[in-house]
This record gives structure tokens, sequence and C-alpha cells, in this order.
């Protein structure tokens, strides 16, 4: 099978999804038509040719063949091989249903001869399914379980009157005859015991609905009839009708009761509720104000607490520039006395010094006083070289 590109097949899809919802139009209802001719028609679209094809193509295929728009759902996920027992007639169409065909291995006429038909969700007239439930619209066989819309069986006069047996006394009664086994069922007894079972989860307007269904089912009641020769049996019908009708209505009103004192209950719990719901209130908003307050006393201790951890940085600042200024001080008061016991020392040195210079300059004064003296009185030469020897060897000293 040819493979066609993607946007092209999506292209194709909301055009049939605008041809299936406006199936009620003439125009679209032709095209349907004319596009099932075509595809029902085709020899070639078999198991085997399918198994082949794009998802997207067999989705359109089943839509087409099914005239179902559900088939073109992205969420709906069926699979390959399911879209292919539907599109060959072996699985019910119905999505909600799909079961293999036939249904239950039903061999009766319309399950055998009547493809794509299921018995579990389709009706044996019209071949449709609705998502109707516990409800007079939908009559069963008692017989093989097959079911049929009521107004399907009126239409085909499925619904009759016939006669039942009763403690050996012969009555008219409403029957069901069945299109798939011919077999009747009474309706009298269908119709009460759907209103005993189902009526109480009946909203009024469906009741309304299911009332109707029953004087469509029964009308014939009222007419004349040469196979009702009683005309009281039809009395005896509607009142037992009527009884059914009363019964499920009372048992309708018992279950609003109940749930009329539910919603009293829920009421009352709900009130109840709401004043807890007021008290835990005023409790949290207490408790709101509580934590405020506290959370108002934490900022004012940090605040406190930033506050004395500035004051102690400030000290901290305030100790090590003191710190500081203590060394400087330490360091010029040792560099003082370094200095000043330098200067002392220098100060000795210095008056050692001029005292040994002085010393040393008396010694020579003394010498030269010496020296004029001899000068004076005649010495002999060689002694006087002798002093000038002595006088350069102490001047030397005292320049070391």
């Amino acid at each position: 099978m040819c493979v066609l590109p993607d946007d092209y097949l999506q292209e194709l899809k909301m055009v049939l999804r605008e041809i299936l919802e406006g199936i009620s139009g003439s125009h679209y209802r032709e095209d349907l038509f004319l596009l099932q001719k075509l595809v029902q028609t085709r020899s070639d679209l078999n198991t085997m040719t399918l198994t082949k094809a794009h998802r997207t193509q067999l989705e359109i295929l089943v839509a087409i063949n099914s005239g179902i728009q559900a088939f073109l759902h992205p969420n709906i996920n069926l699979s390959q091989s399911a879209l292919i027992e539907v599109f060959v007639y072996k699985r019910c169409r119905n999505i909600a249903c799909q079961s293999l065909l036939p249904a239950e291995e039903c061999k009766c006429n319309i399950c055998s001869n009547e493809m794509g038909f299921c018995n579990l969700c389709m009706c044996t007239i019209c071949t449709k399914f609705d998502f109707d439930v516990n409800t007079c619209r939908w009559i069963g066989c008692d017989s093989c379980s097959h079911w049929t819309h009521t107004d399907c069986a009126i239409r085909e006069k499925q619904v009759c009157m016939g006669t039942s047996v009763m403690g050996g006394v012969s009555s008219p009664q409403m029957v069901f005859r069945c299109r798939a086994c011919s077999r009747t069922s009474e309706l009298f007894g269908w119709v009460k015991g759907v209103f005993q079972h189902c009526a109480p989860s009946w909203t009024r307007q469906h009741l309304i609905m299911e009332l109707d269904s029953v004087s469509r089912i029964f009308g014939e009641l009222g007419l004349d009839s040469p196979e009702r020769p009683d005309p009281s049996g039809s009395e005896d019908a509607c009142n037992k009708i009527y009884e059914v009708v009363q019964e499920a209505i009372r048992k309708m009103e018992m279950v609003a009761n109940e749930k009329m004192e539910m919603v009293a209950k829920a009421r009352l719990e709900l009130d109840n509720c709401d004043r807890e719901l007021e008290e835990k209130g005023r409790e949290i908003a207490e408790l709101e104000m509580g934590r405020h307050e506290k959370k108002q006393q934490i900022e004012e201790l940090e605040s406190i607490v930033r506050l004395k951890e500035a004051e102690a940085d400030m000290f901290q600042v305030k100790a090590d520039k003191a710190r500081r200024e203590a060394d400087r001080l330490r360091r010029i008061v040792v560099a003082a006395k370094s200095k000043r016991s330098e200067e002392e020392e220098y100060a000795a040195r210095y008056l050692k010094l001029r005292l040994s210079e002085a010393e040393a300059e008396a010694e020579r004064m003394h010498l030269f006083d010496k020296i004029k003296l001899q000068e004076r009185e005649p010495e002999t030469g060689m002694m006087y070289s002798k002093i000038q020897d002595l006088l350069k060897n102490v001047y030397n000293q005292d320049q070391d």
C-alpha cells in the first residue's frame, strides 16, 4: 500500500471528520455513502494488505467503513490488529465493547449473516448501538439475551399483544417477539423489574422519558383487538402498570428522602465544619499574632545583637589602634633608650678620649717644658734627638 505524507493524511482526517460530524445533512450523507461504497467494493482491502498499511490510513479506512468518528480521535489507542479486525467485521465496532465476533460464539441468523453485528451492544433491527443503560428504551430477549431498541421493536411490530398462562388461566399480555430467535418475552414483568431495580437512581427527567417509553410499549392495550376478548384484561394490565409506576415513584421518593436526609446531615456537618473552621481561623489568627509578636521580639533581639556586635567591632578597632600605638611607643622608648645608651657610651668614650688627649697634651707640654729647660741648659745633641723621637711616638699613639 502506498505510503502518503503525514500532512496529507492529517488533512484527510480533518475532511473526513467534517463529513462525519455533518452526517445529518443530505450532502454529507451522500458523500459518506459514496466513500463507504468505494471502500467496501475494494476487493484488495483484506487482512494481508491492511497489515502493510500506515496506521493513519487504516484509521481513515475504518472510520469510513464504520461511519464512526471516534476512530479518528487521537486519544483512541487501538492496536493495528484490532483496527484490521474491525474493518473486516471480526471485532465489534463499538469502541466501548470491542468484543470478537460473533459475540459469545452465537450462531443465530442475525449474528451469522449480519456482518459486524454484536449481540452484546447492538440492536437486532437497526444494528446500531448507544450508551443507554438501566432503561426501558432497550428490550432484552429472555431466551437469547439479544437486545433491541424499544422504538425499533414498536416500529417493526415486534411489540404486540399476546397471551400468557397464569394459574391455568390465559390472559392477554404485551409481548416482545425477538427477531433473532423468534421467541416471545412478556413485557410487564420486564418493565416491572427495570422499575424496581433502576428507578431509584433515575432523575425526574429520566423518569419522564421512561414513562414515555412504557406508554408507547403498552399503548395497544387501550385499542380494540380481536386477540383481546375480555376488555377487563386491559384494565387489569393498566392497573398493574400503575402499581409498578407508583411503587417506583415510592422508591424514588424514599431515595429522595434518604438523599434529603443525607443532604441535611451533610449540611449539618458542613455547618459544624464551618464553625470548626471559624474556631481554627481564630486560633490561627491568635497564633499568627503571637508569631508576629515573637518575630518582632526576635527582630529586636537581632538588632540589639547587631548593635553589640557593632560596638564590639568598634572597641576591637580601638583596641587594635591602642595596641599599635603602644607598640609604636614601645619602639620609640626602646629606640630612645638605645639612643640614650649610645649617647652615654659616646659621651663616656668622648670624655675618655678628651681625658686621654688632655693627659697626652699635658704630658707633651710637660715634655716641651723640660725640653725648653734643657735647651736653655747646654746638653748634648744626642739627648735632644731621643726626646724628639719620644714625642713622635707619643703623638702616633694618640692618633691610633
